[in-house]
């Protein structure tokens, strides 16, 4: 899925970035300032970007998951 990868190049290109407070603004800067991103900046929509955010949302969670659970076993 594109949101899905747009999603892990951005997670790799800001770690540390505050999912409370980006914007969809942001998300489009940063996703088309990609260089694996290869579509047409004007197709981008708010549906998209939110479909971005939210699979950078789920994949920070579950990282976080997965890193609470080492915690706990270990």
């Amino acid at each position: 899925d594109g949101s899905y990868e747009i999603a892990k190049h951005l997670i790799a290109a800001h770690p540390d970035a505050d999912l409370k407070s980006i914007t969809l603004r942001q998300i489009l800067e940063w996703a088309t300032a990609l260089p694996e991103f290869a579509d047409d900046p004007a197709l981008v929509n708010d549906d998209l970007l939110t479909a971005i955010y939210q699979e950078w949302y789920e994949e920070r969670l579950d990282g976080k998951l997965r890193a609470d659970r080492k915690t706990d076993t270990g």
